[in-house]
């Protein structure tokens, strides 16, 4: 059964760093465009990035551009994201997520993933 497992998250002070990986299992998601999005308290699902299969295009939320960073490791069939100066509106459940008929820069509007993970907690403390 093809699923994705985040890892990562835990709790941070503001300006810290973390990274999160998204590992994939049951499948290759190499032909799969790959995102990442999160959920704060009390706000719906925000999209956070996206990368394309071959890792060369990627697309961010105005609120994270700059401060976070896609990538992907196709041999490893792990996506990552790379969270710096991390401020408290950053506290979420991230997740991650793969689709097989959207780009990048279609990611944000995109309903419903094909696949999804059960998500990682983030927390910023200020």
């Amino acid at each position: 059964q093809a699923q994705l497992v985040e890892s990562g998250g835990g709790l941070v002070h503001a300006g810290d760093s973390l990274r999160l990986s998204c590992a994939a299992s049951g499948r290759t998601f190499n032909s799969y465009t790959m995102g990442w999005f999160r959920h704060r308290p009390g706000l719906d699902r925000e999209f956070v990035g996206s990368i394309s299969v071959g890792g060369t295009d990627t697309d961010y939320a105005d609120s994270v551009k700059g401060r976070f960073t896609i990538s992907r490791d196709n041999a490893k069939n792990t996506v990552y994201l790379e969270m710096n100066s991390l401020e408290p509106e950053d506290t979420a459940v991230y997740y991650c997520a793969a689709d097989s008929a959207h780009s990048p820069y279609e990611m944000a509007r995109v309903g419903e993933y094909e696949y999804r993970g059960q998500g990682t907690h983030v927390t910023v403390s200020a």
